[in-house]
């Protein structure tokens, strides 16, 4: 019997050997579906953009402001107590801490020579957080809610820190995590995401609307930096997955 089993046209001619490696490797590595990407990368921009032209105009009283005022009163005290933890954890892991892990995994890329994927590892970091969200704040200029509990820079809209955390959730699962496993991811990523959105809240750092912005700034912003080098990155991982496989050939010989 032949190891490689043919199939017939519907003619009756001879057709090669079935091979499922491309379509395989496709779904090994994660490859972003296109356009899907982009359209959800632009919308999700499109949902922090307009938001900050709408509270531009009107800063001290934008349209949802008193839902942003509701849902600052919910987030009264008492401010302690497990609560407390979780939200100064998430305010460390949002802020400089949080810059730790981009940066060693950045290192660990180039020592590995992957330098597609690092490139789009600073290009998605940079971009998003220097360009979109800095961008932002100083073109809205937003005051923060009163006596906030932990320290704070100028400018509420849209949140640093959410963006952040939306960001690493999109560029993590583009970059590490396979393809079979990526729902759980995307569904832990934005449980993560909203436990950020609420700790910033929860803290009077941050308007509702802040971080709502903010969650879409960092997304859109990583699904499109993702869009921009999704055919570089399969390409990167493709001749990795070949040279596993010719070290492990000659292992075997």
């Amino acid at each position: 019997m032949s190891g490689n089993p043919t199939t017939t046209t519907p003619h009756g001619r001879p057709r090669g050997p079935h091979r499922s490696g491309g379509t395989g490797r496709r779904a090994e590595t994660g490859t972003p579906r296109g356009r899907g990407v982009l359209v959800a990368g632009l919308l999700l921009l499109g949902a922090a953009v307009l938001p900050a032209l709408v509270v531009r105009a009107d800063i001290a009283n934008p349209p949802f402001q008193g839902l942003d005022d509701r849902w600052l009163t919910w987030m009264g005290g008492p401010h302690e107590g497990l609560y407390q933890a979780a939200a100064t954890a998430l305010d460390l892991f949002g802020g400089p801490v949080g810059a730790l892990l981009p940066l060693s995994l950045l290192i660990l890329l180039l020592v590995r020579r992957r330098r597609v994927s690092a490139g789009f590892l600073l290009a998605a970091t940079l971009g998003g957080n220097m360009l979109v969200v800095q961008g932002l704040k100083h073109l809205v200029d937003r005051p923060r809610p009163a006596d906030p509990l932990v320290r704070v820079d100028h400018g509420s809209f849209p949140s640093g820190h959410a963006a952040t955390a939306a960001l690493l959730v999109v560029v993590l699962g583009a970059l590490l995590v396979p393809a079979a496993r990526q729902r759980a991811w995307w569904i832990g990523g934005a449980a993560f995401t909203l436990a950020m959105m609420w700790s910033r809240t929860w803290l009077h750092a941050h308007w509702l609307s802040d971080t709502v912005a903010g969650a879409a700034a960092g997304a859109g912003a990583g699904l499109l930096t993702w869009w921009l080098f999704g055919p570089a990155l399969a390409r990167e991982r493709a001749r990795a997955h070949d040279r596993r496989g010719a070290a492990a050939g000659a292992g075997t010989a």
